[in-house]
């Protein structure tokens, strides 16, 4: 059975608390793996959900800011030391490749690990499509708008088409001959349209650190879920500017005006305890769909289609 879900592994922003340890994303998507922004700590966190690392197909590093990239070496290194037998794909600004090879040899180990590096130069699709006709999604990339170039990602279902049984039984196509139908287009004069309707393909977005820019709107756009960073609440609006940051209120309005169906606030300054008011703010701006204001180790389905 397919499993589409967010697993959270922090929540802080900076520097963690008692309650958030350092950022830290998984995306699991149909035997895919995607482990966005891992902060120290991230290998410890894994230890308290039923990730392994044997689950991780591919690292998203959105910028080289020490709270979304320490615990990368403690990563690379659990994974060689369980033997991971797949390659893994690490994607990150490739301005910051110096970083990247620092952090992956940060200490000496057996390194057994085959991880592909594939570093992002602008916009565009990194993953997926008729370079890897493989994955069941296209992975693109943003530029953002923070102090160090940064990147947001976006993971598309292609859309397909929903058979109705009904109207095939009507018809008389079943078994192998339905395969037949969808490869094909048309089969003993019935066309594919004809036993079927259009199946919207799913969409999910990370934004982390970064200001209001088109990226972070293109990004969102009609997005089952989106995943951003919301560091401070609007009372601080001016520091989030010149931070490059977000508020929960500007999260809200982007998630509004985007039409994202479930909306996930994280990345959270240590200067406010209580998440709650990140969730009012994200209502306030006009958000009417699903919200959670992210907590460690929450696991989060991708809402279903509709």
């Amino acid at each position: 059975m397919s499993v589409r879900e967010l697993v959270v592994l922090g929540t802080a922003s900076q520097v963690p608390t008692r309650e958030r340890n350092h950022n830290g994303h998984v995306l699991l998507w149909d035997g895919e793996g995607i482990l966005f922004d891992p902060g120290e700590g991230t290998q410890r966190q894994m230890l308290h959900t039923s990730v392994a690392a044997h689950d991780l197909t591919r690292i998203c590093l959105t910028h080289f800011h020490g709270d979304h990239t320490l615990g990368l070496p403690g990563v690379i290194q659990h994974m060689s030391l369980d033997g991971v037998p797949h390659e893994v794909t690490a994607h990150f600004p490739a301005t910051g490749r110096h970083y990247f090879e620092r952090l992956r040899h940060a200490t000496p180990f057996h390194d057994t690990v085959r991880l592909r590096e594939a570093p992002i130069t602008g916009p565009g699709v990194i993953a997926g499509g008729a370079q890897e006709p493989q994955l069941p999604f296209t992975l693109e990339a943003r530029p953002l708008s923070h102090r160090i170039d940064t990147f947001g990602y976006r993971l598309t279902e292609p859309d397909a088409r929903r058979m109705l049984p009904g109207l095939l039984a009507e018809r008389g196509i079943s078994g192998p001959d339905v395969g037949r139908l969808q490869r094909e287009g048309e089969l003993r004069g019935v066309r594919l349209e004809e036993v079927s309707e259009p199946r919207r393909g799913q969409r999910f977005a990370f934004v982390m650190d970064t200001r209001l820019c088109e990226g972070v709107y293109e990004l969102a756009d009609g997005c089952d879920m989106l995943v951003i960073e919301s560091t401070f609440l609007q009372a601080d609006e001016e520091l989030a500017e010149i931070s490059g940051h977000l508020t929960a209120f500007q999260a809200g309005r982007v998630a509004a005006e985007a039409g994202v169906r479930h909306l996930v606030l994280t990345h959270f300054s240590q200067r406010y305890p209580d998440t709650a008011l990140f969730a009012a703010e994200a209502r306030a701006a006009g958000f009417e769909g699903e919200l959670t204001a992210a907590r460690d180790l929450l696991r989060i389905p991708v809402p279903k289609r509709t």
